[in-house]
């Protein structure tokens, strides 16, 4: 028997998230347009945006609709502006902010790109190589961990690791395994001079991207190296650092040793991996509910492209021990944690 109680709060839902899919483009609109730091400036009429931006007004008016039905803006309807909230702007029109929204809708871009894909891999067991993606995957990427790294790596992560800051601060030497565009590593750079840094990723096109990144910000500290997470040929490392990326490998355990003996004997291993408990219901939320689609449409296929195990990005923190307990690690803690993100550092 159906219960209409249930049935409503159910179909509300649904709606609440039909209404969100439907804006997501919408996201990526105001933020390629400039809708949205034009707007952090000051309140404006649907024309003054158009006008501040080049774009027409009557598609603006609309855009201004969704947005305040969703939250994302505020209406006033006694002189008919809109205006955004110091939080508003800080998570929607700064990039440098604790939280990167368009850069994540990014993300949501890239999987409607790969959908013929995740059906077909739905359907065989088959996966989907990083570098198959469209490209606003690696862009989004970028954007959206960034903001985690600004906010956290440098005042709380690395901190959390045991001794690790002084060994930097000395002139130390660190691996970034699976760094993308470099921003997790050139962020570091920065923070320690004397200290050499070395990323390392089988894609490419995204070391290019690091090389011209480091290029620019003048950092001769750090260099970008094509290689694979068990192929690097550099060692004596006081850090190896794996963010979000060791769940996606075809080899974590391999990953983990190659890592491990890459290490000084008094190394630090740190994974940032993102937030998930160890069993299905501790997950069942709505950090659990983002990752566990992030990980059934670009994890997973990631590691069984190469035949991997396929660890997904809500491995949790007990199957990452065996990871690195299988590796040849002594000892491994969470050093710290986010509502986004497990970091947990292992020894030799």
């Amino acid at each position: 028997m159906v219960d209409p109680q249930r049935l409503n709060e159910f179909l509300g839902r649904a709606l609440t998230d039909l209404g969100a899919a439907m804006s997501a483009t919408l996201v990526l609109v105001g933020d390629q347009l400039g809708l949205y730091k034009a707007l952090a400036k000051g309140p404006m009429s649907p024309s003054q945006l158009a006008s501040a931006t080049d774009t027409h007004e009557r598609y603006v008016r609309e855009w201004l609709g969704n947005q305040a039905a969703g939250g994302y803006v505020q209406y006033h309807p006694d002189d008919d502006t809109y205006s955004m909230s110091e939080e508003q702007a800080l998570c929607l029109a700064d990039p440098a902010g604790p939280v990167d929204v368009p850069g994540a809708y990014s993300l949501v871009e890239a999987v409607f790109h790969a959908q013929a894909r995740t059906l077909e891999n739905f359907r065989s067991g088959r996966g989907l190589e990083w570098g198959e993606h469209h490209s606003c995957l690696f862009h989004g990427t970028e954007r959206f961990f960034r903001a985690g790294y600004n906010a956290h790596l440098l005042g709380d992560w690395l901190p959390a690791l045991d001794g690790a800051v002084a060994k930097l601060e000395q002139g130390g030497k660190l691996a970034d395994v699976g760094c993308g565009h470099g921003a997790s590593t050139l962020l570091m750079a920065r923070a320690f001079p004397g200290s050499e840094f070395v990323g390392y990723d089988y894609h490419a096109p995204s070391i290019e991207v690091a090389r011209q990144r480091a290029s620019e910000a003048g950092l001769d500290n750090a260099r970008f190296e094509v290689a694979d997470a068990t192929g690097y040929a550099d060692r004596d490392f006081d850090v190896i650092a794996f963010f979000d990326c060791l769940h996606d490998m075809a080899d974590p355990t391999g990953a983990a040793r190659h890592a491990r003996d890459a290490l000084k004997p008094d190394g630090h291993c740190m994974l940032v991996e993102p937030f998930a408990g160890d069993t299905v219901q501790s997950n069942l939320n709505p950090v659990g509910r983002l990752y566990y689609g992030a990980s059934a449409q670009i994890c997973v296929p990631v590691s069984l492209a190469r035949k991997g195990p396929a660890l997904g990005a809500q491995a949790g923190e007990a199957r990452l021990r065996d990871v690195m307990s299988s590796a040849g690690f002594s000892a491994m803690r969470r050093a710290t944690e986010t509502p986004f993100n497990l970091v947990l550092e292992a020894r030799p």
